[in-house]
């Protein structure tokens, strides 16, 4: 499969980064949320350097007994996998299994412990437990049922609910303790001696471990999803010069239910969505060209993989479905259209249903990344991501475009007359990942820090509505594919926060 990438290095110097978006206000009124102007944050240690390319593959563990009683578990172990949670940790580890992991850190908690004894399976290799990787401390909250939690602490649970990232609780302020230990985590996964690492821990751990990768503040807890048993991917580069290693975000959250079912997001019933498709594979795909970004139609894996994602898609009531006027997006939102349209007729009362389709030139960039004037085509640095494959003023340009899109989007999604709505964009990968950075209010700078194969999909929810800011359900989900396959007919109604 093809695959293609923009990377650069770490997403700024560290002088340099942004500071992300108030993800919730201090007040519990979620409408007085803003997101203010981008601001400087302050400089935080670089990565060690490593030697040889690593990935470290994240998985939350399977439900637990305090999860489906709704329980607040933090960094308690009182709770256990259930036997939906045994499957899932299954399905992780079938998932799984032909990966050539060199270690495996878990967090000493039982339910991640267990899920990680699962999927590490018959290797002989001892698993490492950390402490670090516990769930996040929330002390007189733990074991608390949520309604006792808002009974009992009042103000507090509001701002627990609505403002995370400065929380207080006995005198303690537990998001910022977590990104600490994150960070520390990193340091020891990263001197760790290995180039392919299992991490299995918990929701908000690894929220916080995936954020602080990519340079995210606390302002992000919540934002990007952790299922049960949910993968994450991170890919480390090291640089030539040494130094802090170049880091990608692979993938984030492949679950073993479909990541379209209904569900909450982050502990809320989301009704609005943005689904962003990437196209399947052309024929320059396939020869390795460097003319990708050509307007050419997809070849035979091309329109397999454009119909296995209408099939994903089958269930989802489908509102607009934008595309790029290039021949391989146009093909693409055609066959979901065409399934969204049959499987509204599939009854005995069979009445069909018309989905829009709409061409965007905004959702276009072949005709910008055209003009690149780096010659990457013979450098196979650039495909692993390793350097910069873009000029800025090309990046700018992408920027703005995808900006315009992204705001075309969020236009068409506060349409009030549905009260459920979802919207699909079909586009290059590269436009796709310029829109989540827009969705997370980054900047350009943050564009190399992610990765999207041919055919994903991945999933913004709206639980608080377009108006306020996006939850990443997941990211370059490929399982409908048949890579990483799984079964995708569990429903998430149960999945839990934590």
């Amino acid at each position: 499969m093809f695959s293609l990438q923009l990377s650069l290095s770490h997403p700024l110097p560290l002088h340099n980064r942004r500071k992300p978006f108030t993800i919730r206000s201090s007040s519990p009124s979620v409408k007085e949320i803003q997101k203010p102007p981008q601001q400087e944050v302050h400089d935080t240690a670089p990565f060690p350097s490593i030697k040889a390319a690593k990935r470290v593959v994240l998985v939350r563990h399977g439900q637990s007994t305090w999860n489906a009683e709704g329980r607040i578990q933090g960094s308690s172990d009182y709770s256990v996998l259930t036997q939906k949670g045994e499957a899932q940790a299954e399905t992780s580890r079938q998932m799984l299994m032909d990966d050539n992991f060199d270690v495996c850190f878990s967090s000493p908690l039982i339910r991640s412990k267990r899920t990680a004894e699962i999927i590490w399976d018959t290797r002989e290799d001892v698993i490492v437990t950390d402490s670090d990787l516990r769930e996040i401390d929330l002390y007189s909250f733990q074991g608390l049922l949520k309604h006792e939690g808002k009974e009992k602490f009042g103000a507090a649970f509001s701002q627990w609910q609505n403002d995370a990232a400065n929380f207080n609780i006995d005198d303690h302020y537990p998001v910022r303790e977590l990104w600490a230990r994150a960070r520390n985590c990193w340091d020891k996964i990263l001197d760790h001696e290995s180039k392919s690492v299992l991490v299995v821990a918990h929701n908000a751990v690894n929220q916080a471990l995936v954020a602080t990768a990519i340079g995210l503040g606390t302002e992000y807890f919540r934002i990007l999803l952790q299922s049960n048993c949910g993968v994450s991917v991170l890919d480390f580069t090291p640089r030539a010069e040494g130094g802090s290693p170049y880091i990608c975000l692979n993938r984030l959250n492949q679950t073993p239910n479909s990541p379209v079912a209904a569900g909450s997001s982050g502990g809320r019933k989301a009704s609005k969505r943005i689904i962003l498709v990437c196209h399947g594979t052309i024929q320059s795909d396939a020869e390795g060209s460097s003319s990708n970004f050509e307007d050419q139609p997809m070849n035979m894996l091309g329109v397999i993989q454009s119909q296995k994602t209408a099939e994903l898609l089958l269930d989802m009531k489908l509102s607009t479905i934008y595309s790029s006027p290039k021949n391989a997006c146009v093909e693409t939102a055609m066959a979901i259209s065409r399934v969204q349209e049959a499987a509204d007729c599939l009854g005995a009362d069979c009445v069909p249903r018309y989905v829009e389709l709409k061409q965007t030139e905004d959702l276009d960039v072949g005709d910008i990344l055209r003009q690149s004037k780096k010659d990457t085509s013979k450098d196979s640095t650039y495909k692993n991501g390793t350097s910069n494959r873009f000029e800025d003023d090309t990046l700018l340009a992408l920027w703005d475009q995808s900006g315009k899109a992204w705001q075309s989007l969020l236009n068409e999604l506060s349409d009030e007359s549905e009260s459920d709505k979802v919207i699909v964009a079909v586009g290059h990968s590269e436009t796709h990942i310029a829109l989540m950075t827009h969705c997370l209010n980054l900047t350009k700078d943050w564009i190399g820090s992610f990765h999207l194969d041919a055919g994903s999909i991945s999933v913004i929810d709206f639980p608080d509505g377009p108006t306020q800011n996006g939850v990443i359900r997941c990211i370059n989900y490929t399982a409908h594919l048949g890579r990483w396959s799984i079964p995708i007919t569990r429903s998430t109604a149960d999945d839990e926060e934590f």
